[in-house]
């Protein structure tokens, strides 16, 4: 066939037309956040402790009161203190890519590939050296593909579960370096975290009705490295739900989630950990915000207790933050309660449940250079009881070794920064 160059010409521009149409219905985004520093970190005024010797009967677990019935050695805290010292931090920086695609008639695909960078040090190491799993590696933050539609958004990846407060309180998240550790229902000390950013996530979340949605998500958690392991079964999950209300100026939050892991075979505990954490908070003006956070979490493994002992905490956080002109102000007070419905902590070599308690504080202040840079001074510490040490561990913040945990000391961090979002 002979074809006129005046057809052929058509033809050519049709397609550059239709592929133009097509670009149009999708897109992509670049993006990222630094979040960098200086600052001083220190956990002083630990007590003194067993170092994971014997006493009566059993082998005791490091942290134990020294007794005049203790045969082990016994450590003094200033020795295990973490005296001040200067650091170049990163919290939460990251780099990442997201898109959509329009499919018509009200559905979309939707991606998101999101990578944490350390630009402090280049690795993938918090501030004690410790690995820190949402930074290093391509996808280590929140990263799926899914569909959007008019009945909600379902997901498929690594996805953030529960801990995430919304607007109730963003001063780690979004605004500083850090805040009280257990704002977000983590950071208890002794419990176990519930949850935090997870592989192997499918997600559901609602369209909003009234002012309401909400989010389901179940993971079978990582089965790769134990499908066919002598000691353990697969049957390890992890389920909750968030709920979400926005009533103009009042928002509020609740979140529950369920952790078990594999159950051992032959016999055994079969760790087991849950949380429940709701949240609220009024807009008064804008650029202000005042609110409230209470969380409870269920452990039956909890540091210097005998596994299957399931014990409960509560926490609580008041929030505080005001805009004047390029400046924003900000404030936490929040409470940890001791460890309840104990029944090991009178065990020869274990850790009492009295004193469990500690009291967070946070104030700072952040100069708005423009919607997206920032420079901000902030303060934090925490008092712990004797038989506590709650401390800012999420995001490899903290300078304490995740094998390490002083009883009794009071972590305290001054700092400097500036956020720039791209």
């Amino acid at each position: 066939m002979i074809y006129r160059p005046s057809v052929l010409a058509t033809a050519v521009c049709g397609l550059l037309a239709a592929s133009g149409a097509i670009a149009q219905s999708s897109s992509v985004q670049l993006y990222g956040r630094a979040n960098l520093g200086l600052d001083s970190y220190s956990a002083d005024g630990a007590r003194d402790q067993q170092n994971g010797g014997t006493v009566a009967a059993p082998t005791a677990p490091t942290g134990a009161q020294c007794t005049n019935t203790t045969t082990a050695t016994c450590t003094g805290g200033g020795s295990i203190d973490y005296k001040s010292r200067m650091r170049v931090f990163d919290n939460s920086s990251r780099v990442g890519l997201r898109g959509t695609e329009d499919l018509g008639n009200g559905l979309k695909a939707i991606f998101q590939i999101e990578t944490g960078v350390n630009v402090d040090n280049g690795s993938n190491a918090g501030q004690s050296g410790s690995t820190n799993a949402s930074t290093g590696f391509w996808a280590s933050r929140d990263s799926y593909v899914g569909l959007d539609s008019n009945f909600g958004r379902l997901t498929f990846g690594r996805q953030s579960i529960y801990y995430s407060n919304g607007v109730n309180a963003q001063f780690s998240s979004n605004y500083i370096n850090t805040e009280v550790p257990w704002t977000d229902g983590r950071a208890f000390g002794r419990v176990r975290v519930p949850a935090s950013r997870q592989s192997n996530v499918v997600m559901y979340t609602t369209p909003s009705f009234a002012g309401l949605n909400a989010s389901l998500y179940y993971s079978p958690n990582a089965q790769e490295a134990v499908q066919n392991a002598a000691t353990s079964d697969t049957d390890g999950y992890i389920w909750g739900a968030t709920v979400r209300g926005t009533w103009g100026a009042f928002y509020t939050q609740f979140d529950y989630v369920s952790n078990q892991a594999n159950s051992p075979v032959g016999g055994g505990v079969r760790p087991d950990v849950s949380a429940y954490k709701l949240g609220a908070s009024w807009g008064y003006m804008p650029g202000a915000r005042i609110g409230l956070i209470g969380t409870v979490a269920y452990d039956n493994q909890a540091r210097g207790l005998t596994a299957g002992d399931k014990v409960d905490q509560w926490g609580w956080t008041i929030n505080w933050e005001h805009t004047f002109g390029n400046f924003q102000v900000m404030a936490q007070y929040g409470e940890l309660g001791n460890l309840k419905s104990c029944d090991s902590d009178a065990t020869p070599g274990n850790v009492s449940c009295g004193d469990s308690g500690a009291r967070g504080y946070m104030a700072g202040v952040r100069y708005l250079m423009s919607k997206r840079t920032w420079v901000y001074a902030s303060y934090n510490s925490v008092s712990n009881k004797s038989n506590q040490f709650a401390d800012y561990t999420n995001a490899g913040y903290t300078s304490v070794g995740s094998g390490t945990f002083p009883y009794g000391a009071d972590p305290e961090v001054w700092a400097l920064g500036i956020l720039h979002n791209f």
